[in-house]
């Protein structure tokens, strides 16, 4: 299985960390957070890894000749001219997912034992073109979902705005991102000829004809590790969690 780290972002909510080094590189006790990203691939028996790098690039391609690139197939997605957000860096590796069989997006700021088997197992039986990791927890913006775990819009909390991308006669149900995804390559067909988009904004597009789904994950542990005043609070997480690190 393959799978993307995205890496490219230039961590603001880390300075002055990231001033002068990537958040990927960023250290929870003494391992990097690109080291547990790349870990955690591992453990689910990913072994071709694809990530994209803009802030510090170099740091980032000098840390994995380094580490021999932690004995597997990682290539680098270079945005050092131009970062592309997330629907264009994954638009940009087209190439690299040609095929049949899904893959996986993973965020390299998020800390989580979520289950990737089962979230896999979820994504096949859904018969969905993407699904989407999700969870029960305070944010300023949520996707909506209808009773049957497809997505149909979004709201942001802070304007109130709502988008509603597909028709639903029930009830939707507010739930947050948590950075992991699965799709299948034939998203890539759908993509607009931009170079910088979000992903997000995309899903939220094909939602419309196209089935997008959720797995939930309240029972994992999870945390968004791209703000400073969670680094101690991942280290905690990290020393509790029950992952092969």
């Amino acid at each position: 299985m393959k799978a993307m780290i995205f890496a490219a972002g230039l961590g603001t909510r880390l300075r002055p960390l990231t001033d002068n080094q990537p958040k990927a590189l960023v250290k929870i006790g003494n391992t990097t957070l690109l080291e547990l990203a790349i870990t955690k691939l591992k453990n689910f028996n990913i072994n071709k890894i694809i990530i994209n790098v803009h802030h510090f690039a170099d740091q980032i391609i000098d840390f994995l000749k380094m580490n021999n690139n932690f004995g597997i197939d990682i290539s680098i997605s270079d945005e050092r001219k131009t970062i592309l957000d997330t629907g264009g860096g994954l638009k940009k590796c087209r190439d690299y997912f040609k095929g049949t069989k899904p893959f996986l997006i993973y965020n390299v700021d998020i800390l989580s034992d979520i289950d990737l088997d089962k979230m896999m197992n979820t994504h096949i039986n859904s018969k969905s073109i993407a699904t989407l990791a999700v969870r029960n927890r305070e944010t300023s913006r949520y996707l909506l979902f209808d009773e049957n775990d497809i997505l149909c819009g979004w709201k942001n909390m802070q304007t109130g705005e709502i988008l509603n991308s597909r028709n639903s006669q029930g009830d939707l149900y507010p739930f947050a991102f948590s950075g992991v995804h699965i799709i299948n390559p034939e998203i890539f067909q759908y993509m607009p000829d931009d170079d910088v988009f979000s992903v997000i904004k995309l899903y939220l597009k094909l939602s419309k004809d196209h089935r997008i789904s959720c797995y939930k994950h309240d029972r994992s542990e999870w945390l968004d590790v791209g703000k400073l005043d969670s680094l101690h609070q991942a280290e905690k997480l990290l020393n509790r969690m029950k992952l092969n690190f």
